[in-house]
Formats: structure tokens, C-alpha cells, sequence
């Protein structure tokens, strides 16, 4: 079963009906429950994505999502961290979050190369946006 990386960006536009890009992400979840491909985030992702439903939906639908997480969490690990601080040191014409440089960490520990996202740097870093 092939694997794809969700973003937080993505996550946000499927829940948000009103987002910008909410028709796009209902089709490209679709289209991964069609090919069967496995989802996965990040206990980062995670956290970035309670913080911005919280802020932005409210408590309640931070909490309905928090709590119905049913797709694979890889946690983020020391290793990935350093390399997260690399990539930012790295890439100083970049604009890359500590949470964005740990997600290309941990796809590159995964061999993962194609992403959900509505996020222009992970097509920057190199991955295949879905």
C-alpha cells in the first residue's frame, strides 16, 4: 500500500468548507481512499492542526478532530529534529517552519514522496504534491 504524507494544510481545507481550497482536498482524500494509499502525519501535524482548528473553529471541532484521528501518526524523532534544524540552516532563501522541516524529515526517513498539501514547500523541497 502506497503511503502519502498529509500536511496540516490539508487537513484544515477538508474540515473547513469555506476554505479556499476545500473542493480540491474532498477530491484528493477521494482519490487516496480510492487507490487505497495509506495516510500519514506527523505528531506534529497533529499538534499544528489542533492549534489551527482550535484558533480558527473553536474548541469544538479541535476536539472532534483530535479525537477521531483514525490514519497512522509517525512520531518525529531526535534524528529528525537535527535534520529538521539542518534543513532550515540550509535552505536560508527559504521560509520552511520547524514543523515543515520536520514533515520533510520524517518523509525522507520513510522513503515517502508525494504529499497532500496546499503548502508551495514541499513542492520546493522536492516532493510530489497529490
Amino acid at each position: 500500500m502506497a503511503r502519502v504524507f498529509v500536511d496540516t494544510s490539508a487537513i484544515y481545507a477538508l474540515i473547513d468548507r469555506s476554505d479556499a481550497n476545500h473542493v480540491g482536498a474532498a477530491a484528493a482524500f477521494d482519490r487516496l481512499r480510492r487507490l487505497r494509499a495509506e495516510p500519514v502525519i506527523s505528531n506534529f501535524i497533529v499538534g499544528e492542526g489542533h492549534a489551527l482548528l482550535l484558533s480558527r473553529l473553536g474548541p469544538d471541532v479541535a476536539r472532534k478532530w483530535l479525537a477521531r484521528i483514525v490514519w497512522h501518526i509517525e512520531r518525529v524523532t531526535v534524528e529528525d529534529e537535527a535534520a529538521a534544524i539542518e534543513i532550515i540552516c540550509s535552505h536560508a532563501d527559504k521560509t520552511y517552519s520547524y514543523t515543515d522541516a520536520t514533515s520533510f524529515a520524517v518523509m525522507k526517513r520513510l522513503h515517502i514522496g508525494r504529499v497532500l498539501a496546499f503548502d508551495r514547500h514541499f513542492k520546493q523541497f522536492g516532493f510530489e504534491l497529490v
